[in-house]
């Protein structure tokens, strides 16, 4: 399994994704699932994967050696003129992967489904985030819906819900997206560290900060400490509960 989110802020884009890999309690892995391509000035984009890792890889890979040798092959994802395109492109390239790889038969259908988050800007135009299905087709974020999950999602969401401002900074949110993650981590074993972040700054057209986090982060120990203190805090700090006293019955 996996967790990866996709905020669009006001500044910009941040992505967010960890790196394991699983089959099993006993076949864990680490894997990259962050993939960024850029033409300085032109256009910067950026993709996290969930699902089969043969998929995903195939898909990765597929976009990549398009855009070193683009007129040998079909256009390159960075030749797309806006990111609606750039989606498009995506999901008709996870949706011929998973029909390559799938054999007949209906068991084996959801075995190679993979799900994507795509992201960033092209020319003039704005920044735009989409979430893109195993089908082959997505939806994009709006004013409604700012931000994308994918994998194991649940335990990590009602924090971006009640925290997330589509204003707040990159830092702020680098931190909000942290607690997310410590707290689907602390719930699913399938979710782990190390986690790798991605910064866009709209109007910029190149990737911006970077960075890998790590179990021995002292900045993630600190917030996820912290976090557990301050959660038990305010349970104790809520009202007590009481129950109805009972009127003994009497003979």
């Amino acid at each position: 399994m996996t967790y990866c989110v996709g905020l669009q802020l006001s500044r910009g884009l941040v992505m967010m994704s960890d790196t394991r890999t699983n089959a099993g309690i006993d076949n864990i892995s680490t894997f990259r699932k962050m993939h960024v391509w850029s033409r300085p000035g032109s256009s910067a984009i950026f993709l996290t994967t969930s699902g089969n890792v043969a998929t995903t890889q195939a898909v990765v890979s597929i976009l990549d050696e398009r855009t070193k040798a683009h007129k040998a092959r079909s256009p390159s994802i960075l030749d797309q003129e806006s990111m609606f395109q750039v989606a498009r492109m995506v999901g008709e390239t996870l949706r011929e992967v998973i029909s390559t790889y799938r054999p007949a038969g209906m068991e084996a259908d959801g075995s190679f489904n993979a799900t994507l988050i795509v992201g960033g800007q092209i020319g003039t135009g704005e920044p735009r985030l989409f979430m893109v299905y195993p089908e082959g087709n997505f939806i994009e974020s709006s004013a409604d819906t700012p931000f994308f999950q994918i994998g194991e999602t649940k335990y990590g969401r009602p924090i971006l819900v009640r925290a997330y401002d589509r204003d707040m900074g990159f830092e702020d949110a680098i931190k909000l997206l942290l607690v997310s993650f410590d707290s689907t981590i602390k719930a699913n074993l399938s979710v782990d560290l190390p986690i790798d972040y991605q910064i866009y700054e709209a109007g910029s057209l190149v990737p911006g900060p970077s960075g890998r986090i790590t179990r021995d982060d002292r900045y993630y120990q600190t917030i996820s400490e912290v976090w557990g203190k301050a959660l038990r805090a305010a349970f104790d700090s809520l009202p007590d509960f009481r129950l109805p006293e009972r009127t003994l019955s009497r003979n």
